[in-house]
Formats: structure tokens, sequence, C-alpha cells
């Protein structure tokens, strides 16, 4: 790891937690949707591991008051323990029945209970490199310790595994989303990709000139 590269991943990193208030206010919606903005009630949040989909979440959540779940959250059970098959899929029926919620998270098993039930679906499509680099600093910084969108007692560790998944996402993972997206705008549903963070705080920015 050079320097360099450390140097612009910490850059990049604590760039991601910067509030939205901060980003220019003529800032213009790049990819707001053909349904506008009526129709942000039941929305998912969907990418890479390492992409920012619980940051961006959040923020969204912020702009638009609508309550965030995080997956990973309800999904590990204390010391890595998974939620069993039956309740997961249960949990989450139980979920999208809500009047509104943004989702965060993919977990592809039971990706169509939500997208069934949404309005909308925004894919961060940020590129391989990207999403490693910031899964690495993640660890670095909360390394022993368990973050706000994870389990209980699911305390942050080194998992190679994790990080091949990261690496061989744009291969293997990404051209089911894209068949799931074409589904979804099937359905009726918004779509809605950002493929640099730029582009995602942006629309931040946009989105929150509406609403207030």
């Amino acid at each position: 790891m050079s320097i360099l590269w450390l140097k612009f991943s910490i850059h990049d990193f604590w760039d991601e937690e910067q509030d939205v208030a901060g980003i220019h206010p003529e800032a213009k919606i790049l990819s707001y949707g053909r349904r506008g903005m009526q129709e942000l009630r039941r929305i998912m949040v969907i990418g890479s591991p390492g992409a920012g989909k619980s940051w961006f979440s959040r923020r969204l959540g912020a702009v638009t008051g609508i309550e965030v779940f995080h997956l990973d959250r309800l999904f590990w059970k204390p010391g890595w323990t998974e939620t069993p098959r039956d309740e997961w899929i249960a949990l989450q029926e139980r979920l999208v029945q809500k009047e509104s919620w943004i989702i965060d998270g993919y977990y592809g098993a039971t990706v169509d209970i939500r997208i069934r039930a949404a309005d909308t679906v925004m894919f961060l499509d940020f590129p391989r490199t990207v999403c490693v680099r910031r899964a690495v600093l993640r660890m670095l910084l909360h390394y022993g310790k368990t973050r706000s969108d994870m389990g209980k007692e699911c305390k942050e560790r080194i998992d190679r595994e994790f990080f091949r998944y990261i690496w061989n996402f744009p291969t293997l993972q990404r051209p089911k989303i894209l068949r799931k997206l074409e589904w979804a705008q099937d359905l009726g549903a918004q779509v809605i990709t950002f493929e640099t963070s730029r582009k995602a705080k942006t629309y931040l920015a946009a989105l929150s000139m509406k609403v207030h």
C-alpha cells in the first residue's frame, strides 16, 4: 500500500462523512426519476459493500424524514450469527408492509421481497477500487468495534472472503443486479443509478432543496 494511495483513501473516506449541507446549493439533480418526489416513500439502496450505502441511506433519511433500516443490523445476531432463513423472510415481509421506508442493503436471496414493494431503487454503482478502498479504511477505523449499521456485538474484523466478494462484485453480482433493476422498472418502480459519490451527493443536495 503506497503512502499516496493511503492519503487519497483517507480523504475519500472522510469526504463521505460530510454533511449534505456542505454541498453547493446550486447543485442540480442528475437523475431524479420519471415519477418525481411524491413517489419517494419506499426506497431500496443497493450496491457493493464499501460503496457507502449506509451513509447515503442515513443522509437520504435525514432529507426525506423516512425511517432507515439497515439489513446488516437486522440480519446479524450477536457474534456474527445469521438469522435463520424463515425468520429472515418473515421479518422482511413485515418490514415492507410499512407505509414508508429506506432499506439499506442488497441480500440477493431475498431482494425480490423488497423490489415488489419498492417505488424507488437507488443503485450505488461505484468502481471496485473505490469500494475496496473504503472497506479497508472502514475496517482500520472500526476494527474491534461494532459499527452503528451492524448487528449488536458484531465487531469489525479482517475477512478475506469479504474483500474477495467486493473485488468480484462487478463481474459476479452486478449483472444480476442489472437484471433485477430491469424487473423493478417493469413493475413500475423508478431506478436511479449513481456512478460516483459526487453524483450521489449532488442528488441529495438537490433533493434537500426540493423538500425544504
